[in-house]
């Protein structure tokens, strides 16, 4: 039997794997994907988009759909802490605390600044079937679910692969240039010995998906409500709304929760159980699904391995605090599609592809990191906010509830302490830093010796800039009497980009000359004063961190790959051997 024979294999089709799709389709990188299940998640799983992601869906197409399924911001754009859902004695249905979160409420005009689109909640049962039709629309019948890797050996050259139908057992041999592994690191990474360190398996948490009508209890607004229950604390729980409508009359959800004794075999217990939880003893709900999952901080130890590139879950797995995995993963091919595009059409050299992990890596170890710090700084800050902890006999738990609510002078000043100490959750619900701030130090930029901008220890303050690494700062700029984001001017159809000043002309010129050498796309765009395009609201000219003779280098992902601050004598030269040095090319092609 011969093989297949393909540019890219992606093994896994989930939010990651058909994200990969995509991208590369819009690369031009012919590719076949292969997923072992029959058909998308029937999970809600990951739910929050960051901006930095709808930003990527945003390049490729995919944000309006993307936003027009999912919450907008008035219906997520905040996080609370309740005691109960229900009930009508003095300790139920109070309110403990709420702040804005993810881009909502007083973040919105922050947010709205910083990129041209912002953050939805979309779970993964509603994102992938969105994914999949484009990933299928855009490479037709090369994208299979309900077919499963077997085996595969990497020998220097090609990945040879053997694919079997789930349905018939057929086996199809491929062979591929090389192989992005998205399959949650269930098989490929296991099998190339691919270690996956940090913490793993902290806890198992249970998670119950199902549909109910809670419009007479819920409270619109919040992207995550976590219950605190003043009497049990084995009936706490968090609940979060899973569409298909958004707000209180939302009829999907997801709950976790603990089982205690229950067997989670017995639907009809599981079902009682949930009802104890919400305190709605008569309570008519579907169960669809329960499941139970293990919260980790695990980083694997390389991303590439010969011919097998790593991503998403098979790379890094971190707690769902802060909504780093998902979005991490996506972010993660997005890096690594441009890469492959440039390598599979010869403009780059294999050696592009070990950038991946020089500037991916670094990032998926913060995630993991800062994953698991609000982690294991959730589970203290609500008791420390409410006068709770292992010191607190719980007979007396109820009595600090009943002290947190008090209006006496002493409640009032047991609200203020916790508001406070409410107050460091945004590290996790307010981190704007670490969804568009992440620097690639390493890899395929050419750093210019200037410092980064100083980071906020709680990631919730932004600083763009345009030094090399760094996402390009958006702005809003006119073209020929249309309004774009600087980000649009780099992209899979349009390449790279060079932004200069008004005065930036010889550098317009050298990247003509640059763009043929390399064999690569290269959007010019002078920005001021005189310029072809203007920058009506000053917008750019704040973040530009150039003079009107300078030049800024932007790669197809959006991140600044080099600048020159002011002009050069040999703007040709200059230009040339930082393209050179990003395509990591000989030193010879070199202009």
């Amino acid at each position: 039997m011969e093989a297949v024979e393909v540019p890219v294999l992606i093994v896994g089709g989930g939010g990651c794997g058909l994200s990969a799709s995509v991208f590369l389709s819009d690369h031009g990188v012919d590719h076949l994907l292969v997923e072992r299940h029959p058909d998308t998640s029937i999970l809600p799983r990951a739910h929050y988009l960051n901006q930095r992601t709808m930003e990527i869906f945003r390049q490729h197409g995919l944000d309006g759909e993307v936003a027009e399924q999912g919450a907008p911001l008035e219906k997520f754009g905040k996080v609370r802490w309740q005691t109960t859902l229900t009930g009508d004695g003095p300790l139920d249905a109070r309110v403990i605390h709420e702040m804005d979160a993810f881009g909502g409420g007083a973040l919105s005009e922050t947010y709205a600044a910083a990129g041209p689109v912002s953050t939805t909640k979309l779970p993964q049962l509603r994102l992938e079937p969105v994914l999949r039709r484009h990933a299928e629309e855009r490479n037709p019948g090369r994208v299979l679910f309900g077919h499963e890797l077997t085996t595969f050996a990497d020998d220097g050259d090609r990945v040879l692969a053997e694919i079997r139908d789930t349905a018939t057992g057929e086996i199809t041999k491929v062979a591929a240039r090389y192989m992005i592994a998205a399959d949650g690191g269930r098989t490929v990474g296991a099998a190339l010995g691919v270690e996956m360190r940090g913490t793993p398996r902290m806890v198992d948490v249970t998670t119950a998906y199902f549909s109910a009508d809670l419009s007479a209890w819920w409270h619109d607004g919040t992207i995550i409500t976590w219950f605190v229950n003043p009497y049990r604390p084995d009936l706490s729980s968090t609940l979060l709304e899973m569409g298909p409508t958004w707000g209180r009359n939302c009829e999907e959800w997801g709950l976790h929760f603990a089982l205690g004794d229950t067997d989670r075999s017995d639907g009809r217990a599981v079902a009682a159980r949930m009802r104890e939880v919400l305190g709605l003893p008569e309570l008519d709900l579907t169960l669809h699904k329960l499941t139970q999952w293990t919260v980790e901080g695990v980083l694997a130890d390389r991303y590439r391995d010969g011919r097998v590139l790593l991503a998403g879950d098979a790379a890094h797995r971190q707690p769902p605090t802060t909504g780093l995995g998902l979005n991490g993963g996506i972010q993660d091919v997005h890096n690594l599609a441009w890469k492959l595009a440039a390598v599979l059409t010869g403009r780059a050299d294999d050696s592009l592809l070990d950038t991946y992990e020089a500037e991916r890596r670094p990032v998926g170890g913060q995630n993991v990191d800062w994953g698991l710090s609000t982690w294991f700084h959730h589970r203290v800050m609500t008791d420390a906010a409410i006068g709770l902890g292992a010191h607190i006999p719980p007979e007396h738990r109820a009595s600090a509830f009943t002290t947190f609510f008090d209006p006496s002078p002493v409640g009032a000043a047991v609200r203020a302490r916790g508001a406070e100490i409410f107050g460091t959750h945004r590290a996790e619900c307010q981190a704007h830093d670490l969804e568009i701030g992440f620097v690639y130090e390493e890899g395929a930029v050419v750093g210019d010796g200037s410092q980064p901008p100083p980071r906020a220890p709680m990631g919730d303050v932004h600083h763009p800039t345009t030094r090399p690494g760094h996402l390009l700062p958006h702005a809003w700029i006119e073209h020929d009497g249309r309004r774009l984001s600087t980000h649009d001017l780099t992209g899979a159809a349009t390449g790279f980009a060079l932004l200069t000043g008004p005065a930036g002309t010889p550098w317009c010129e050298a990247a003509e000359r640059i763009a043929e050498k390399f064999s690569i796309p290269i959007t010019v765009a002078r920005i001021g004063s005189g310029a072809e395009f203007t920058d009506g609201d000053g917008g750019w000219a704040a973040v530009r961190q150039i003079t009107d003779e300078g030049a800024v280098l932007v790669r197809p992902d959006n991140h600044v790959a080099w600048r020159s601050t002011a002009g050069s004598e040999d703007p040709a030269g200059v230009l040339g051997d930082a393209v050179s040095r990003v395509l990591a090319r000989d030193a010879e092609d070199r202009v």
